[in-house]
């Protein structure tokens, strides 16, 4: 079969997809917004269709003019970019796709359903809006928006279905995909005697570094602990960012117990994942990381907030812990759970790794997709 993504960016949570695919003999095409610092090519690599001419100019005007100051103010290509609409029809017609999957409800995605439509090519959308959600907005532009992408949505986001929970009617979960690579009997467990701590993540305030430095300046005074963070670095506001921990690390002397890495190649974070023996994801409003899954991956329990989209992932106190989004105390303690007792470390290490084996294969993967174009993945 021959499969089409488009996306914004080609991240590295594709890469176990685009693995599996292409080594069971399917054709892919990647067609990406822009191109991301850290990318992973191994397998895919993907065609960047780039915004329009018209748009590209405006967005250059409010990021470098208008906005200069803000450092979201690059995000607006991701819900208000739009390709050229010849240029999209052009690479999808040439490699003739058995099917799309197209990210997000943006302008770009209604740009490009509007650019195949006629090309009778089964199409699906994928976002990672929680399967369950606490409404669905059926206002006028709402409709609208639907009305103009794909009706079956997949998303590897649960959610939790309970009193009050909707689905929307063409909505499928659809796990990540992710390898398993380091089991338990394998994994070398707290070496020189030391628990230590990874955590994955741009260097933006978002990302609550901050907070887990205070955290671990705290419990270091107790326990033998070292962390390394392996977070992006790509403009000025990031950099600013890093400076502000680089600073809070030397005044509290933890010099020695944090090591900040910045730009890491997708490779290269094996040996990061293979040395933790506790991962940790202190950010809020994080939508759905991946990172918690590849450190799973190689047997390493997992700690993120409540609100984390890949929080259904993690089975409290038996693979890792959820915390209170945004509540320091409420880290801490998770935390302590974890590097009190090594032991269960270990134990919680296992139990990731199975999670990783059983529940986020590709077989999975593709069985979903298929039974989506069944029901009928359209425009």
């Amino acid at each position: 079969m021959r499969f089409l993504y488009v996306a914004h960016r080609y991240h590295t949570n594709q890469a176990p997809i685009m693995k599996g695919l292409v080594e069971r003999g399917h054709e892919v095409c990647f067609v990406s917004h822009y191109r991301g610092e850290i990318e992973d090519y191994d397998y895919v690599t993907p065609v960047v269709a780039g915004y329009s001419t018209l748009f590209s100019a405006a967005n250059w005007i409010y990021v470098h003019v208008l906005q200069r100051k803000n450092s979201k103010a690059c995000d607006m290509r991701l819900k208000y970019g739009f390709p050229s609409m010849r240029r999209i029809r052009k690479i999808v017609s040439d490699f003739a796709p058995d099917v799309m999957i197209i990210r997000e409800r943006s302008v770009y995605s209604i740009f490009t359903c509007l650019a195949c439509r006629g090309l009778g090519i089964p199409m699906i959308l994928y976002n990672q809006s929680p399967l369950w959600e606490d409404e669905i907005k059926n206002d006028l532009p709402h409709r609208i928006v639907r009305s103009l992408l794909p009706s079956v949505r997949i998303t590897p986001v649960m959610g939790v279905e309970g009193e009050g929970k909707v689905k929307e009617e063409g909505a499928v979960f659809v796990p990540f995909v992710m390898e398993p690579v380091l089991p338990p009997d394998k994994k070398e467990w707290l070496q020189g005697g030391r628990i230590s701590i990874l955590c994955v993540g741009k260097y933006e305030e978002r990302k609550n570094i901050l907070m887990l430095l205070e955290i671990l300046a705290d419990l270091a005074n107790q326990y033998d602990l070292s962390l390394t963070v392996a977070g992006e670095c790509a403009d000025h506001f990031e950099r600013e960012y890093k400076e502000k921990l680089e600073r809070f690390i030397e005044k509290h002397g933890l010099s020695e117990k944090v090591n900040l890495l910045e730009n890491v190649a997708h490779k290269d974070m094996e040996k990061l994942y293979a040395n933790a023996d506790l991962f940790v994801l202190p950010s809020t409003r994080e939508p759905a990381s991946v990172s918690q899954l590849e450190a799973m991956a190689f047997s390493v329990p997992a700690i993120c907030s409540d609100t984390n989209g890949t929080s259904c992932y993690i089975k409290e106190g038996i693979n890792g812990y959820r915390f209170k989004d945004n509540s320091s105390e409420d880290l801490r303690k998770a935390i302590l759970k974890c590097i009190s007792e090594p032991d269960r470390l270990k134990k919680m290490g296992e139990n990731s790794f199975k999670e990783i084996k059983e529940e986020c294969k590709f077989d999975l993967y593709f069985e979903k997709i298929m039974q989506c174009m069944e029901k009928g993945g359209n425009r």
